[in-house]
């Protein structure tokens, strides 16, 4: 039996339609799907109905982890920049709830960050997310000016006090902003909404490496093995969830790219299921 859930990220199949990637999510065998707040604008901007996706999800048998994404809040300037970027917030909650998600994910200030103010309008995200029936997970990003290691994601998270809080890992993120793989031992497992698989090419040097070069499990360099004792020894049993953005995989039968990449995650963080 697994020690983890698999699921797919669907930035994996970008090329395909809503329906398409669920349908393809489930016929790979995936436990779980993470899907964007893109495309169910773009399903229900064709006439869809968000309560016909939840029942699409359920048929295939798919949880969801998270939906991504919410951006520019901690970016916003007080008054009516933040008010409108807490209320395009509320709309995507409200998407991720209506489908069933029970996180959705809240990207991190893409410049210098401002700590005490980002933890007091995490704090505030948190209540809302309550309100909505979805709570956020605050992610890091390795190519940000600031927040781009675990390290910096954990000085804004630790000084909320709410229970509720929870943050994303991701492979490539952790290399990508030069975290260290012993900093994983910072957060509870009970804290992670979902962790991030991917590889990442030995051929570019690690600060000039794109959200568009990442590849599948096992054909880059990343310490994936290690990374998933890691996550077995603290007591992570929640999804893992592949996230690749690269066009190469586009190209071919998307089917394929699930099926392979399940098995490569299975191969590279959970051996004794393979």
């Amino acid at each position: 039996m697994s020690h983890f859930r698999f699921s797919l990220n669907t930035s994996t199949i970008q090329p395909a339609n809503l329906v398409e990637k669920i349908r393809i999510a489930g016929a790979a065998g995936y436990d779980g799907i993470e899907i964007w707040n893109d495309d169910l604008d773009a399903y229900v901007g064709e006439g869809g109905l968000l309560q016909d996706v939840r029942k699409m999800l359920a048929d295939a048998g798919l949880e969801v982890p998270t939906v991504l994404h919410i951006s520019g809040w901690l970016d916003a300037a007080d008054g009516p920049e933040y008010s409108k970027a807490l209320e395009d917030a509320r709309r995507r909650m409200d998407q991720a709830a209506a489908i069933g998600a029970q996180r959705i994910i809240a990207g991190p200030p893409r410049g210098a960050c401002d700590y005490q103010r980002s933890a007091k309008r995490y704090a505030e995200l948190l209540a809302i997310g309550r309100e909505h029936g979805v709570l956020p997970a605050l992610e890091f990003l390795g190519f940000v000016q600031e927040v781009n290691t675990i390290r910096a994601l954990w000085k804004i998270v630790s000084a909320v006090d709410d229970g509720d809080k929870s943050v994303v890992l991701d492979t490539y993120h952790i290399f990508r902003g030069g975290s260290s793989i012993e900093d994983l031992d910072l957060v509870p497992a009970e804290m992670i909404a979902v962790f991030h698989v991917n590889d990442a090419p030995a051929n570019i040097p690690r600060e000039q490496q794109r959200d568009a070069d990442r590849v599948l499990p096992g054909d880059g360099i990343l310490p994936l093995e290690e990374t998933a004792r890691r996550l077995k020894a603290k007591g992570y049993r929640g999804a893992l969830s592949l996230e690749l953005f690269n066009p190469s995989l586009w190209q071919r039968d998307l089917l394929d790219v699930a099926k392979e990449g399940l098995e490569r995650m299975r191969m590279a963080m959970d051996q004794e299921a393979t």
